[in-house]
């Protein structure tokens, strides 16, 4: 069973209570494996971007703003496994810990307990700007004033050692592994990282591609975003959109469609039964495919029905 590694938290404090609700906008891209956020504050343009680098073997994560240093926020780390953190100057919040050594709460430790699988993790941070500062607070918080961008790298290690080795008879050192890891990583430009990360990436999903649509040269003509192949997801208002293709449906009468031409999720699988859009098959086939590329590589753990997402340590299975 997969245990939960914990949580990166970010706080913006007041500035970002109150945003342009109209320009929320929350982008998945199957194509090159990266999440966008885009929303606006005060006329102040904030940005952030997600992937996870197979071959850096980090979570990376970029906040970045269109005015120069009007990026300011709080990172922590948060588990809900017996854990220690701490923050070091210069950017970085190192975690320690260890899973219970049987499915049992984590609070409920007993002395008898048998040691569990130890893990760490590494967060990295680096920021941009003429003004941008970095301060560590109360020992395990970072505090980032007035940056043009931030960049946040995550390593993480367990000492699992197969299925046939005891947790308490592994002598792998996870510490030494991120360490090692993030020391690698930090030293790479964002840039490069996110070229590596396609390259890796774009090797696997690149392999198939799925042509349902009935009209080629409407499909291609109809969807937003450029993208002929219609592998986006996105979210705008807190609501799901997608790409849409011709659909033989008037445009008027195609519901929740935005002035963009993006028509929720949820709309899509409404009006599935009267205009059976196939690119919404070949975007469900390709989010299965964008999935099991990004969660199982040769040398790591197959996939599994939990899946590594479950946000429960006692899942109710």
């Amino acid at each position: 069973v997969y245990q939960l590694l914990g949580d990166i938290k970010l706080e913006f404090g007041d500035s970002h209570v109150t945003y342009a609700t109209d320009t929320y906008l929350r982008e998945l891209d199957l194509e090159t494996a990266t999440v966008r956020t885009k929303y606006v504050i005060e006329g102040i343009e904030f940005t952030r971007e997600y992937f996870s680098s197979n071959p850096d073997q980090v979570l990376v994560t970029k906040l970045s703003t269109k005015k120069p240093g009007s990026l300011s926020f709080t990172l922590y780390f948060d588990s809900k496994m017996h854990h220690s953190s701490h923050a070091k100057g210069g950017g970085q919040i190192i975690i320690e810990g260890s899973c219970p050594g049987k499915r049992i709460p984590p609070r409920v430790y007993a002395n008898d307990n048998p040691k569990g699988i130890q893990f760490s993790a590494i967060l990295d941070l680096q920021i941009g700007g003429e003004k941008g500062v970095i301060e560590t607070i109360d020992g395990k918080k970072l505090k980032v004033q007035d940056s043009d961008w931030a960049v946040l790298l995550l390593s993480a290690s367990s000492s699992f050692d197969g299925p046939f080795v005891n947790p308490a008879d592994s002598t792998k050192d996870p510490a030494a592994t991120c360490l090692t890891t993030i020391n690698s990583a930090k030293k790479i430009p964002y840039s490069e990282i996110y070229a590596r990360h396609l390259e890796d990436y774009q090797k696997l999903f690149g392999r198939v591609t799925l042509q349902l649509s009935k009209n080629v040269k409407a499909y291609k003509a109809n969807t937003p975003h450029s993208t002929a192949c219609g592998l986006h997801h996105l979210e705008k208002n807190g609501n799901a959109f997608a790409s849409k293709t011709s659909t033989g449906l008037p445009k008027s009468s195609m519901p929740g469609r935005n002035d963009s031409g993006l028509v929720s999720t949820a709309d899509r699988v409404k009006t599935f039964k009267i205009d059976e859009d196939p690119s919404l098959v070949t975007l469900l086939f390709h989010y299965g495919r964008y999935l099991l590329i990004s969660c199982s590589r040769p040398g790591t753990q197959i996939a599994n029905l939990q899946g590594i997402w479950n946000k429960d340590i006692e899942p109710p299975w």
